[in-house]
């Protein structure tokens, strides 16, 4: 983080280093993300049981999820999420070209019918809030998303459009093993 002070792991609340020393077990490192929002110790714990809460109950699958966050990051232009969800996106699609059409445009991606429509929504909540209308609803109805997943969709939306702004104004860096995670291709049967 380059215009706030990252604090020392060490000097955190124990529930924050409990947290952050699970997800440094869990990814091999610690994501900045971790450190930089341990700068307010109360807002870190809203902010990750809010992530918590949109990934793990969800009628969304988590390459759908990563999806929305790399297609709202890129549109606005938040580096660390990104490169950080550019990996993820990578591992739980198991594709190694994908969060790049994402981040630079969702339109001109590889993506199903369904997928393109998710993310057309993302993007409109993202960049035109105020036209977003029943009729967004209605789309992502006809693709074949349930209720809640159509309230899942706005909702990882509306936390990573915060989540971005965030990044973006601490200037939170990617580390550097994010930008390799899930490049190679899939080994094929041949």
């Amino acid at each position: 983080m380059r215009e706030f002070e990252t604090p020392a792991v060490e000097e955190l609340p124990d529930d924050l280093q409990e947290r952050i020393a699970e997800e440094t077990e869990d990814a091999g490192f610690t994501p900045n993300v971790f450190r930089a929002f341990g700068y307010r110790p109360s807002h870190f714990r809203a902010f990750f049981a809010y992530h918590d809460a949109l990934v793990e109950h969800t009628a969304l699958e988590r390459e759908e999820i990563e999806m929305i966050v790399v297609a709202v990051s890129g549109a606005n232009d938040c580096y660390y999420c990104i490169v950080a969800h550019g990996a993820l996106l990578r591992i739980y699609a198991d594709d190694p070209l994908l969060a790049d059409q994402l981040a630079a445009n969702h339109r001109t991606a590889d993506l199903n019918e369904t997928h393109r429509t998710m993310l057309d929504v993302a993007v409109k909540l993202t960049e035109s809030p105020g036209t977003i209308d029943s009729s967004d609803v209605d789309r992502l109805r006809d693709v074949g998303f349930s209720e809640k997943a159509a309230w899942d969709i706005a909702s990882v939306t509306a936390f990573f459009n915060l989540s971005n702004r965030m990044s973006t104004f601490a200037d939170i860096r990617p580390n550097e093993e994010f930008h390799t995670l899930g490049r190679s291709a899939p080994e094929t049967d041949e």
